[in-house]
């Protein structure tokens, strides 16, 4: 009996010894776990946030009539450069009847009393003759007669203004005739010849004939998100890229945040403008489309690190990283971080450009060949 319990213990010691060392083969059998280096490098780093929006002039003014009626001629187009005074375009007007029968009766009246004042006259001029009434009695009534005179011509006069929008002696001056009312470039002629328009007044603003503005004078209108509102603030650099210029940057400045948003697919904009840097080179036309970076932070020509490397202490959640000191050997530093663009990060303090970092992701090779 107890050389059988004897046999049962030998076995199970040479089975558990002959697993032991079977394991440890294969252990030693797998291939070590090696790890990636990065190294660090210098690098320009800039901090951005991002707007879209498009190109406008700075002013631009729409030039509309003060008379109603149908465009005769139109002498611009867009692109042309006009200064102020020239000549935009001509209106033919279209009476109103009502005012045009106001303005005939008007005449009627006026041709009553001017022929009812004229026979007084005549009449106290004869009697002055014969010595009845005193001078002042007689110029009362050249006054009278005068003014009547006056209030004929200038009833024929209103007539005139209203049938054709002009009058005898105001050439010049006629609202059938549209003039620029600043120097720049015409951006869009929005009415053809036969369009009919209406005047602008306190009730309507009246139909745009052209749109003026000076194109040396561009600004950048965009939106930002609320995300992004809280980090920005004016008089920041932008760096504005235009779709359809393509290889270029344009420096402008932020002159403008909203303070109020508006919300958009379920999102609150913040309106934005900046003023773009003269550019004598590149004709840039308004109402493109463009993207403008925002600079928040910039470092020229610093130690940078990909942040991807950088970890940070569970406990003081100071970051830091691990430097290889021997082959696949590492030990951790300490650092401090300064600006970031979200994949780089500027390294203030703790590394040297020799340095290589671990990748402190393991990677064996075995799951790089699969």
């Amino acid at each position: 009996m107890k050389k059988s319990v004897t046999i049962i213990i030998l076995l199970l010691i040479i089975v558990v010894f002959g697993g032991s060392m079977y394991y440890l083969y294969q252990k030693n059998a797998e291939d070590p776990v090696v790890y990636e280096i990065e190294e660090l490098s210098k690098k320009n780093i800039v901090k951005k946030a991002v707007a879209t929006g498009s190109i406008l002039p700075l002013e631009e003014v729409l030039i509309k009539p003060n008379i109603s009626g149908v465009i005769e001629e139109i002498y611009v187009e867009g692109g042309d450069y006009v200064k102020s005074g020239d000549l935009l375009a001509k209106i033919k007007v279209v009476p109103n009847l009502n005012a045009l029968n106001d303005a005939k009766n008007s005449i009627d009246e006026s041709k009553i009393n001017l022929d009812d004042q004229k026979r007084n006259y005549e009449r106290q001029l004869s009697l002055f003759d014969k010595g009845v009434i005193s001078k002042a009695d007689l110029e009362r009534a050249q006054v009278a007669f005068d003014q009547a005179r006056q209030s004929y011509g200038a009833a024929n006069k209103r007539y005139d203004i209203v049938k054709t929008g002009t009058t005898s002696g105001f050439g010049n001056a006629a609202n059938t005739l549209i003039k620029s009312t600043v120097s720049g470039m015409v951006l869009e002629v929005p009415v053809e010849v036969g369009n009919q328009v209406i005047e602008s007044n306190n009730f309507n603003e009246g139909t745009t004939i052209a749109a003026i503005a000076d194109v040396e004078k561009m600004i950048f209108e965009g939106k930002v998100d609320e995300s992004e509102v809280g980090r920005i603030k004016e008089e920041l650099p932008l760096e504005i890229t235009v779709g359809a210029i393509e290889n270029k940057v344009f420096d402008a400045v932020l002159d403008y945040i909203a303070p109020k948003g508006k919300e958009e697919n379920g999102a609150i904009q913040f309106e934005i403008k900046g003023t773009l840097k003269k550019q004598d080179s590149i004709f840039i036309r308004a109402g493109l489309s463009a993207n403008a970076s925002i600079i928040l932070a910039r470092a020229d020509s610093v130690l940078a690190l990909k942040e991807a490397l950088v970890q940070f202490d569970d406990e003081t959640k100071k970051p830091y990283v691990e430097v290889e000191t021997s082959e696949q050997q590492f030990e951790r530093r300490e650092i401090e971080l300064g600006v970031s663009d979200g994949i780089f990060v500027e390294v203030k303090s703790g590394l040297d450009i020799e340095d290589r970092i671990k990748v402190w992701n393991a990677i064996e090779e075995e799951e790089n060949a699969d």
